[in-house]
């Protein structure tokens, strides 16, 4: 059975420096299911060796290769979307995969319900050795709503976390009129911005079903202090960027800031503790409480002030403190980040 002129779905995949990971990613669309697909790799920075990766696949006329120099992430996205042919754009990072099934069961709800504008799903983690993690994609970010395919999105679930995982399909019109990818000159995160520019105007839904693998990279941003700081920020001006007029919108959006800002001075105490700053500790122990009062921040805060110093000489302490704070950190952070 032959590939339809015109596929139901586009994939749209930039790679720079994952010739690692990039053949699994494109195995994962080759083996769909259904074969109402195309894939768009856009060889991000002009690397042989990525180019001669999709060359392995030329005898299959669904996959194409555009090479350019390296425009960034959201550069590359949108250089895919420019010579897409398909009616819904799909982003797949050229670390990650999708599930066999993940075309038939989106195709299903879009042909039952033709009105939906894009439908997201849960994910699978797994990390670089290939092994699956427990915990999906929406528990991993705490969202407050499990997701549900009968209620379309609305803004106050966005701002509230309930934001869809990046693989998605949405209707090629609904990107084109929102912008995609295309931050706008705005410093935007491109797969916030993109679904808060549709909720008012889209309809959105999610399905249950974990139908995309999500990489947990051992070199990812989440063990640089710096570029999770910078991450977080710019997470935080995603959904500033939102400023709902509805009062339960902006109660979800003050929570959800609030938790970014614990979370990046929650971060910042754990780096002061294991650097021995404990006046920098306790400053942002306090910022953190001040946001959430935990237990965790005011331990932290109790400890460095009635007894200076005392974590720094009991380093296995300090150590275990500081993997945990890094790690609930992380979950967050690599939860949602590209």
């Amino acid at each position: 059975m032959g590939a339809p002129t015109v596929p139901t779905f586009s994939f749209l995949t930039t790679a720079y420096r994952t010739e690692d990971y990039l053949r699994d990613t494109m195995d994962s669309v080759v083996a769909q299911t259904i074969p109402d697909w195309e894939l768009v790799v856009v060889d991000n920075g002009m690397s042989d060796a990525i180019a001669a990766i999709v060359e392995d696949y030329a005898e299959d006329e669904r996959i194409r290769l555009i090479r350019q120099e390296n425009k960034g992430y959201d550069g590359g996205v949108m250089a895919a979307a420019a010579g897409a042919t398909g009616r819904y754009f799909v982003v797949l990072d050229s670390d990650d995969q999708v599930m066999p099934t993940f075309c038939e069961a989106i195709a299903r709800v879009l042909d039952a319900y033709p009105q939906i504008d894009a439908v997201g799903c849960d994910a699978v983690r797994f990390d670089d050795s290939g092994a699956d993690l427990p915990v999906g994609y929406y528990r991993a970010t705490n969202a407050k709503r499990k997701p549900n395919p009968a209620q379309r999105l609305t803004l106050t679930d966005l701002v509230g976390g309930l934001v869809p995982y990046y693989t998605a399909a949405i209707r090629r019109e609904a990107w084109e009129v929102v912008g995609g990818y295309d931050r706008g000159g705005e410093e935007l995160h491109e797969s916030v911005a993109i679904w808060i520019r549709m909720v008012s105007s889209y309809d959105i839904r999610i399905l249950p079903q974990r139908l995309a693998r999500f990489r947990l990279r051992g070199d990812s941003l989440t063990r640089d202090p710096a570029k999770v700081e910078a991450f977080m920020a710019e997470l935080e001006r995603s959904f500033a960027w939102a400023a709902p007029e509805d009062p339960a919108a902006q109660a979800a959006l003050d929570r959800t800031l609030r938790t970014f800002r614990y979370w990046v001075a929650l971060r910042r105490a754990q780096h002061a503790l294991l650097a021995g700053d404990d006046t920098g500790a306790r400053r942002s122990a306090r910022a953190a409480f001040a946001q959430r009062r935990t237990l965790r921040a005011a331990a932290i805060m109790v400890s460095v002030t009635a007894f200076p110093g005392l974590l720094r000489r009991i380093h296995p302490l300090k150590q275990r403190v500081s993997e945990r704070i890094a790690h609930a950190a992380g979950r967050i952070v690599s939860a949602v980040t590209r």
